[in-house]
């Protein structure tokens, strides 16, 4: 468990809070790119407990300012979008792309270039990748190192990329991806549907993994493991990348896959799932099949995942029939179980096992960045290094004479 203190510097992200400070320092995705039409209407985007707006300019460029116009601070979602620039309704001040106020006809004629000179907009990186629109909000005058994961690389063809908004704080979210122990039971009545494949007997059958750890540059690489009568090994070997990544194991014909969990602020996550293959595009179908998962809304994968005031839509009748939970969908799943916590989960209330040995891990070494980040060390995991690029997660079966820390997850053994 931890200390009531302890659980606010996890969850607290606002203006002004050590975490907050810290996850700033990260690139994250903030929106999907097909959310923005070029010279179309602003799109607001709220991160971390500030709101913003994002747009695509005439000429095809992202910008990503503050919400409020640096004049009165009305809503530049309301602005016109034209020429390159947003335009506020209100008295006519117009910013360029870049964050330059270009006109201010409110002022006299004759002071208006000056003036507009001073007028300072907070504006921020953005970039495009992975069919998503990243920003970094943090104070380096010059941004990290984006990540060039697998999927950031590939043509949007090949990748869908769908956020859920849930509500339920940042932490809870990634503890809820990250956490294997749960698979075989929260999720066992959509696996059996699923045709018994013998990845899922594994999980069904066993679901008390053991875990094992390699610490990383950038958070760590586990190993959940199963023994299995035959006395093979089913592994699942899953890559951390500190603070918002947890790669999902799946086997090697199945899409990549990567779990984000982006804070909107204290009570309210943004939750990516992302799935991609390397070597073709994803079929239409294949694009509806990840859609119908949830609410068939590319914008809100969760938008149909109900509340506690109709728990969750939870269908008891299907629980009698045998299924395990009578809820939707493996997604669905998740987020209702993270979202039955409260906003805010009291994580002093908690009795920890074996079973939850990377959620401790994790904890840990998040506590350990914003206490250090606190007392003016650089943000971790963002070394030059890295290469983001060859991380990959697999779910794979290997005979009990393997040591799952020499499986080459890009290449994987046939076996």
């Amino acid at each position: 468990m931890l200390t009531h203190a302890d659980n606010e510097l996890l969850c607290r992200v606002g203006p002004g809070t050590p975490m907050g400070a810290l996850l700033r320092e990260y690139w994250m995705p903030a929106l999907r790119s097909a959310a923005l039409e070029a010279d179309g209407a602003p799109v607001r985007v709220r991160l971390l407990g500030e709101n913003f707006v994002a747009f695509r300019a005439t000429d095809g460029r992202v910008g990503f300012f503050d919400e409020g116009c640096p004049h009165r601070c009305t809503s530049l979602a309301l602005a016109r979008n034209e020429d390159n620039a947003l335009t506020c309704i209100f008295h006519g001040w117009k910013i360029d792309v870049s964050g330059k106020v270009v006109e201010v006809p409110s002022e006299p004629p004759e002071r208006r270039t000056e003036f507009a000179a001073k007028v300072r907009v907070r504006h921020y990186p953005a970039r495009e990748a992975g069919s998503m629109v990243w920003v970094y909000l943090g104070t380096r005058p010059q941004p990290p190192r984006f990540y060039d994961f697998e999927f950031n690389l590939l043509p949007d063809s090949h990748v869908i990329a769908m956020p859920a908004i849930m509500h339920a704080n940042w932490f809870q979210g990634l503890e809820a991806v990250l956490d294997s122990a749960h698979l075989g039971i929260l999720h066992s009545g959509h696996m059996r549907q699923a045709g018994a494949f013998s990845n899922n007997v594994a999980m069904s059958s066993i679901s008390s993994p053991t875990f094992e750890f390699v610490f990383k540059p950038y958070g760590f690489r586990e190993g959940a493991l199963r023994a299995l009568p035959d006395g093979q090994i089913y592994a699942r070997i899953r890559e951390y990348v500190a603070p918002f990544f947890s790669f999902i194991p799946y086997p090697p014909d199945r899409p990549g896959s990567i779990f984000i969990s982006v804070p909107i602020d204290d009570e309210w996550t943004k939750q990516w799932m992302v799935y991609w293959y390397n070597d073709r595009a994803l079929t239409a179908e294949e694009r509806q099949w990840f859609l119908d998962a949830g609410s068939g809304n590319p914008d809100n994968f969760s938008a149909t995942l109900g509340s506690v005031d109709n728990l969750w839509h939870q269908d008891r009748a299907w629980l009698k029939q045998g299924h395990w939970t009578g809820i939707k969908s493996i997604p669905y799943e998740d987020f209702v179980v993270e979202e039955s916590m409260g906003a805010i989960v009291d994580r002093s209330r908690e009795y920890l096992g074996s079973s939850d040995t990377v959620i401790i891990r994790a904890r840990r070494m998040m506590l350990e960045a914003v206490r250090g980040y606190q007392q003016g060390q650089v943000a971790p995991w963002l070394d030059e290094n890295i290469d983001f690029r060859k991380i990959r997660a697999l779910a794979i079966k290997y005979p009990e004479s393997m040591d799952w820390r020499q499986i080459d997850t890009l290449n994987p053994p046939q076996l």
